[in-house]
């Protein structure tokens, strides 16, 4: 019990990092819990001598049984109880608890002295650097979602620094790693440890700019790179045979199940035997089974490791157990290297070993017990990899598994074992899971579990056929293909019930951000019941599990967590009333919440609508758009409406009327979609107001569109691209009048328009502005914004326009 206490405050310790001041606060529960137990101990201790003194003078023969036989008399008095949890242990759990968080900040990667990231800083602009880089491929280049080749290089020299087309240096030693991304076509051919020189532009990445955004600078830096570079041209020998490396055998594998079967089927065989980080899996196919609650299929875990020991531990039966041992440990190295050293498979390679030491010992293993003593193992080594996702998802997973799955197949114990596994297995996972995919994803799969049932047949086929492929591959390539050709049509009904799942309605529902306390609360809640089940279990009280006494907790629980995910969202956004710009370069996009009604101006292009803009409504909650706006015209700013109305409903579209040839195919597929959705599709008149709500939209020239809202107590004025001559038919129109808000491209305004609109507030949707806008506005006293610097910015009628740079990253995990 003391090393269980110790190990989960070593785990405390390092979760408690992600809160300012967290540990300390864990020490000085440690302190406060070791002196509570102390005062206990010392007066339980009090009461028990005061009670024995009370008993020896009621006693009337007490002094003639001493005196007769005072060894049997003092065997009579009751001896003082010994604490069941000494005062030091809390004390020594508190203080491991600081140590595993001072520790966790000491192993936290930072950019050394030398790292080449620090050129970036001193050269005093990361937008324009340009450098030749030396180093060795630390990876596999691998397809980006912009159809580039990215890998990982290990630099250690730079041969020149052109900042501004000036020569700033050349010739230095650096260190570090770089995300480095190509045109694919050069990426072919690189192998790990190949020795290349890339020109290109160094880059520092960036925070998200938009609240539910993807935290690019922090995934860098949790695989210890701080710079990017954007690579145009690469040199390297390409004559020299590449050596020999686990890479080849991965290579040989997955070209074999390719060969036959093709894309995407042999990628997706690929990735379910090794792991999607050892192959190119198309992000179509990705994104299809990651909505439908199948992405945990494409990692590498325990399944494909029991499965490999199971096979080895059975050849080898007639064996000793040493040579059992050694086989089976190596048989786990080798797949452990050919899948990539990543959390999840580390885990289930060291529960493997667990087993392995447990056959040579003939000892039995509590299962808990390993996995928590993996955790701690694998977080000594790593204590980083407690923030990392895949690493928490696959402890959660197998924790729910461990725990859970019994009392649920008892619960079914009126099935055949083999469906009752079905919904067992699904469920628990889930159990444990959800909690933290709702915190990081903000979205909720309603077909998940029904999906993983029906599914989980052809997940066993798949993946039990695409192992021995790839033994077979190993040997004879083109076995191994014949082997995964006859496959075909089990993946095939795989993908099709992962797509036909992600077509239907409500495939996909937003809960809205939720807060660390919302987490913390859910799994206390999967504990509780936990704790339930092992108190109440069916062995200690038979009638428990015919009786309904099992069931009342259950649905309280599941009530009390809807509760919480639910209501604090639907508090809010029945009550709140804000704007929000999002952080866009050239792409003016506004979402307008009031009272649970949205209403969304312009969708961007499909990257934005796709990168932007819906993972800020999926953090928002939003389900359903109330009214849309296209306030532009040109295809580039409205592409991304088909894609947001596959996700996201919208109640009614409200057009430009400007002719737009080039737009024409999009719009007849926003025309279709609506039409499908019972939404309404109305085109915008030049000079009358509509009412969205409480807001007022007013369009006043359709190209170049101008358009002017009021929000609450303030006048907006949304100015599209315009060249000069456009800004002087505007005035000449005499259509601009006074505004308060001015937002607009970031384009160079003239002195005259900006004396006609004499805004209190100017927001520009870009990544720079034109200096002599900014001197004229700075004249005129006007507080200037732009999502280039300020990203997405956020007005309310009381806070008035804030920045939510500062205080919305939302991808981190902190469980």
């Amino acid at each position: 019990m003391v090393i269980l206490i110790l190990a989960f405050a070593y785990l405390l310790g390092l979760l408690v990092t992600a809160i300012p001041g967290g540990n300390y606060a864990i020490l000085g529960l440690g302190i406060l819990l070791a002196i509570a137990t102390a005062l206990k101990q010392v007066y339980q201790q009090k009461q028990f001598r005061k009670a024995r003194i009370q008993q020896f003078i009621k006693q009337k023969e007490t002094r003639k049984d001493a005196l007769k036989d005072p060894i049997e008399f003092a065997d009579k008095i009751s001896k003082t109880p010994r604490p069941k949890m000494p005062f030091w242990v809390w004390l020594l759990a508190g203080i491991i608890a600081f140590l595993a968080s001072v520790y966790l900040q000491i192993r936290t990667p930072q950019p050394a002295s030398d790292d080449i990231s620090n050129l970036i800083l001193n050269s005093g602009n990361s937008q324009d650097l340009l450098i030749t880089v030396r180093g060795e491929i630390n990876s596999i280049p691998r397809l980006t979602r912009s159809g580039r080749g990215q890998f990982w290089l290990k630099a250690n020299q730079v041969n020149e620094i052109t900042n501004n087309n000036t020569p700033i240096s050349v010739g230095r030693d650096v260190s570090g790693l770089v995300y480095v991304t190509l045109p694919l076509l050069k990426t072919t051919g690189l192998y790990p440890g190949e020795s290349i020189a890339i020109t290109g532009s160094l880059y520092q990445p960036q925070p998200p700019s938009n609240p539910g955004g993807f935290n690019f600078k922090k995934y860098l830096a949790q695989q210890g790179a701080f710079a990017g570079l954007r690579g145009r041209y690469i040199s390297h020998d390409d004559s020299q045979p590449a050596p020999w490396g686990l890479w080849k055998i991965r290579q040989r594998i997955t070209r074999a199940q390719a060969k036959l079967l093709g894309v995407p089927e042999g990628s997706l065989l690929s990735a379910m035997v090794l792991g999607r980080l050892a192959v190119d899996l198309p992000y179509e196919i990705r994104d299809i089974f990651v909505q439908v609650g199948l992405a945990h299929i494409l990692a590498a875990s325990g399944f494909q490791v029991s499965f490999l020991l199971g096979i080895i531990l059975a050849v080898t039966q007639r064996f000793s157990p040493k040579i059992r041992f050694g086989l089976g440990l190596l048989t786990l190295l080798l797949y452990l290297g050919l899948t990539g050293i990543s959390p999840s498979v580390l885990r289930a390679t060291l529960m493997g070993l667990a087993v392995l030491i447990a056959l040579v010992t003939q000892r039995q293993t509590k299962p808990l017990n390993v996995l928590l003593g993996v955790a701690i193992l694998l977080l000594i080594a790593n204590p980083t990899w407690i923030f990392d996702i895949g690493f928490q998802l696959s402890f959660l997973a197998t924790l729910g598994l461990m725990v859970t799955v019994p009392p649920l197949m008892q619960g079914l114990n009126w099935m055949p074992p083999f469906f009752a596994s079905l919904i067992a297995v699904p469920l628990a996972v889930t159990i444990w899971t959800l909690p933290l995919q709702l915190y990081i994803f903000n979205v909720l799969s309603p077909y998940s579990i029904l999906v993983n049932i029906i599914a989980s047949p052809l997940i066993s086929i798949i993946t039990l056929g695409g192992m021995a492929s790839a033994l077979v591959a190993l040997m004879l390539p083109g076995m191994g293909s014949l082997i995964a050709q006859g496959l075909h049509y089990p993946i095939f009904g795989l993908i099709e019930t992962a797509d036909y799942f992600s077509q239907l309605p409500g495939n996909s529902i937003a809960v809205g951000r939720i807060s660390l306390m919302q987490l913390i609360a859910l799994y206390s809640l999967n504990l509780l019941i936990w704790g339930y089940f092992i108190w109440f279990n069916s062995d200690s009280n038979p009638r428990f599990s015919t009786s309904k006494k099992g069931l009342i907790p259950i649905l309280f629980c599941v009530t009390l967590a809807v509760l919480i995910v639910v209501a604090p969202g639907w508090y809010t956004k029945t009550s709140q009333f804000q704007a929000t710009i999002l952080g866009t370069p050239k792409e003016p996009i506004l979402v307008i919440e009031e009272q649970g009604k949205v209403t969304l101006i312009n969708s961007g292009s499909q990257n934005t609508a796709k990168f932007v803009v819906l993972p800020f409504l999926n953090a928002q909650g939003v389900n359903e758009i109330h009214w849309s706006v296209a306030t532009h015209s040109q295809l580039g700013l409205s592409i991304g409406w088909p894609l947001i109305l596959e996700n996201v409903p919208i109640k009614t579209f409200y057009d430009n009327p400007a002719p737009k040839k080039t737009y024409q195919a999009t719009n007849d597929v926003i025309l279709k979609t609506l039409n499908q959705q019972k939404g309404s599709y109305i085109p915008l008149t030049l000079g009358q107001p509509i009412m969205l709500g409480s807001v007022q939209i007013e369009l006043l020239n359709a190209q170049p569109p101008v358009i002017r809202f009021k929000l609450g107590q303030k006048v907006w004025t949304l100015l599209g691209e315009t060249t000069p001559n456009d800004q002087n038919q505007l005035l000449e129109g005499q259509k601009l009048t006074p505004t308060q808000v001015l937002w607009w491209s970031g384009e160079p305004l003239t002195a005259e328009i900006l004396s006609v609109l004499k805004p209190e507030i100017a927001i520009a949707s870009s990544n720079s502005i034109d200096p002599k806008t900014v001197e004229t506005l700075s004249q005129q006293r006007t507080q200037i914004f732009w999502t280039g610097r300020d990203g997405a910015l956020r007005w309310t009628p009381t806070q008035g326009f804030e920045t939510t740079l500062d205080f919305d990253e939302t991808d981190g995990s902190f469980l």
